[in-house]
């Protein structure tokens, strides 16, 4: 099956389109679709802050319906969808089936979560006041998502403005605009207004991102990626005071202590490591392992990862899919060889890369000061440092300027809350190796970004509370 047979797409596919979209895995061009210029982007959002004044007098359960009409269509096609993120993202096609179904469930979430923005009274000051709150939506939005998650990183962001009242205008990554398309079209199929939400791809990312930031209707912008464009955004942001919500870099430890289950923490490794070829922010970037357990642990590691098959995301057995393009694969290549020329033993995979491939890699003897520890790998690599005790682990956890996601495996309760009180993360996994989920909230501290994703803290971040003094209610 090529791209051109995907209905979801196919109307959006131009001869001439300046954006090339490319298979990961085998270099082939799936197609090509026109960019948005900054003129276009601008005209776009006119029509969306114009289009979201009726949207928000909407009831919320007039919302929420078209919002279920839109995951219930999601959902019906989610084998063609998932199709378009294995083709443009690489990653295996059992594990695009679960974005599908793990994006189609914020959808869900917040076409229910909208009809619970729930205001509060407040205690008067005097007999003649009465203190009330509302929530109102924030108004015209922004959204920039990266390619690691094409589908569900939109829906996390799209779901929860649509259900506040908001419209949004998305700029997808250039690698993976089809994902992005392919939603725009079943929500408006689903009767979500066209002007309401719309996906822009560009080539002229920066420009886009400005425009985003300095647009004196856009009133929010919600950005996942890297931490070092999240401070550029952040810089821009402010001439207007336009609210952020940033999901940045991260550098997660992976912790096993010496009273660990060893064979689930293992598991717990594969899920969080190696899904998506290492490509997640919350992504496994260090596994600290307890002396007294670290020879042990690794020689299982290395066991359970040399049963990983690398190859296409769309052949069947494939459980290792490319990285999203050469480039990164070689910059992970020099990470890992960087690393053996300072001593460290590599127990399986290699320093080299072929394409946009590289082996699913695991070396020992990593001290925290080394680039392969203090970088975030997005790679399929796991370094192994070793610590003594537990004051050792939180140091070396908390080591670093990111402050997303961590992962402790212990079968002590009290360390387990010692622990996951001390680390400086937003989240923390205890004994399991995959913690998103859509009724949390998702996100970080330090230079991990601000805001969450995700429960009604997700809704929150596109609403604002309005406070009313109603006086002269007595005689």
């Amino acid at each position: 099956m090529t791209i051109e047979t995907l209905a979801l797409v196919s109307d959006y596919l131009r001869a001439d389109g300046a954006i090339v979209v490319e298979n990961p895995a085998t270099g082939a061009v799936l197609g090509r679709i026109a960019s948005h210029d900054a003129d276009a982007v601008s005209a776009i959002i006119d029509k969306a802050d114009a289009a979201r004044i009726a949207w928000a007098q909407h009831s919320a359960q007039a919302r929420s319906n078209l919002l279920r009409a839109w995951h219930g269509l999601i959902l019906a096609h989610a084998d063609d969808l998932a199709r378009i993120i294995t083709l443009e993202s690489g990653k295996p096609l059992a594990e695009a089936k679960g974005e599908v179904a793990y994006g189609a469930s914020y959808v869900e979430w917040f076409a229910e979560e909208g009809k619970r923005a729930y205001g509060e009274t407040i205690p008067g000051f005097s007999p003649r006041s009465r203190i009330l709150t509302i929530r109102q939506p924030i108004g015209t939005c922004a959204a920039i998502t990266p390619w690691n998650f094409p589908l569900a990183m939109i829906t996390r962001k799209v779901a929860p403005a649509l259900a506040a009242g908001c419209s949004i205008v998305v700029k997808p990554a250039e690698a993976t605009p089809l994902t992005a398309l392919a939603l725009e079209k079943l929500a408006h199929e689903a009767g979500i207004p066209a002007d309401l939400f719309r996906v822009t791809a560009t080539k002229s990312s920066s420009a886009i991102g400005a425009l985003f930031c300095t647009h004196p209707l856009v009133r929010k912008l919600s950005f996942t990626g890297s931490t070092r464009v999240g401070q550029i955004l952040m810089a821009q942001a402010a001439q207007q005071v336009t609210r952020l919500s940033l999901e940045l870099g991260g550098n997660a430890p992976f912790i096993v202590f010496d009273d660990a289950d060893l064979d689930a923490a293992v598991e717990g490794v594969l899920a969080s490591k190696y899904r998506n070829a290492g490509q997640t922010c919350v992504c496994a970037n260090r596994l600290l392992v307890q002396d007294g357990v670290h020879d042990a642990f690794v020689a299982r590691l290395v066991a359970r990862v040399g049963q990983l098959r690398m190859g296409d995301g769309m052949a069947d057995g494939t459980t290792l899919g490319p990285l999203i393009d050469a480039r990164e694969a070689a910059r992970v290549a020099a990470l890992v060889e960087d690393a053996r020329t300072a001593g460290c033993a590599i127990k399986i995979g290699g320093t080299g890369s072929d394409g946009a491939f590289h082996p699913a890699t695991i070396m020992t003897g990593v001290t925290q000061d080394m680039p392969i520890a203090q970088d975030e790998i997005f790679g399929p690599v796991a370094p192994v440092i070793r610590f003594t005790d537990e004051a050792d682990a939180i140091r070396i956890a908390n080591d670093t300027i990111y402050g997303l996601a961590a992962y402790l495996y212990s079968r002590d309760i009290g360390r387990v809350w010692r622990v996951m009180e001390a680390l400086e993360y937003g989240m923390v996994a205890v004994n399991e190796g995959i913690l998103s989920t859509e009724t949390a909230p998702f996100g970080g501290v330090k230079q991990s970004g601000m805001g969450r994703e995700g429960s009604s803290h997700g809704l929150a971040d596109y609403m604002e509370i309005k406070y009313a003094l109603m006086g002269g209610m007595a005689g």
